[in-house]
């Protein structure tokens, strides 16, 4: 049975990429879309926001001396392609998506509305928020905890690399070892960065526990919506 209702599962654009060194690896989002269709087989509702970097970084070198905001935009557009791709492999996969986008884009996706978010997830779709925030200077880790506290998640999901919080770099400290669980205020002290700062504190704030798992690792997500001791447990 599933321990969680409903939660926020945040990805990173990288994640995407597989073994590619930018874009969308076709296999690899497939795999992913499994991963979260075996989540919501449990009677769990997923809302999913997408980091960019995938794309951003891979084409614009041209980043470097360009105005942050600039950037920043840019960055959230390449989060809606990343959230489309997502909602169409969700689609041939026999799944509903919707894709909700923080910035005016009407014609591609439909704008962010709280309540019509809230109603997509108890009809048990899977609700894909793009464009982070809508606004510059914050990352998609800032729009995951942010609309995770919005949608009531009693949990928010970070899909990394590794499979949890260590007590040091794991690959370059062999001795490291993966935390259980770890409190909000331990991690700051002990420096874990987790998260980024603004991000980190709304998720303090507004009391939204954080797990940290591999989305690499075959059935990772699914054991963590079990409560399974997968990855790393952040809470107050």
């Amino acid at each position: 049975m599933a321990a969680y209702k409903r939660i926020l599962l945040k990805l990173s654009g990288e994640a995407l990429m597989g073994d590619d060194a930018y874009g969308i690896n076709r296999a690899t989002i497939v795999r992913m879309v499994k991963e979260i269709q075996d989540v919501t087989a449990l009677g769990t509702q997923v809302a999913v926001v997408i980091g960019g970097g995938n794309i951003f970084r891979g084409v614009a070198g041209g980043s470097v001396g360009m105005d942050r905001a600039t950037a920043d935009y840019m960055g959230m557009l390449a989060t809606v392609m990343n959230s489309l791709a997502l909602a169409d492999t969700m689609r041939q996969e026999g799944m509903t998506a919707r894709v909700m986008s923080a910035i005016s884009i009407d014609q591609v996706v439909e704008p962010y509305v709280r309540p019509k978010a809230l109603q997509y997830l108890e009809e048990g779709k899977v609700v894909v928020f793009a464009a982070g925030t809508g606004n510059p200077f914050f990352t998609t880790d800032t729009a995951a905890a942010l609309r995770g506290a919005e949608i009531g998640a009693e949990v928010m999901l970070k899909a990394t690399k590794v499979d949890g919080v260590y007590t040091a770099d794991p690959k370059k400290d062999p001795s490291a070892t993966r935390y259980s669980t770890i409190t909000f205020d331990e991690a700051l002290i002990k420096n874990l960065q987790v998260l980024d700062a603004t991000a980190f504190a709304l998720c303090r704030d507004q009391n939204l526990p954080l797990k940290v798992f591999s989305i690499f690792k075959p059935g990772a997500l699914k054991r963590v919506v079990l409560g399974e001791d997968e990855g790393t447990l952040v809470h107050v």
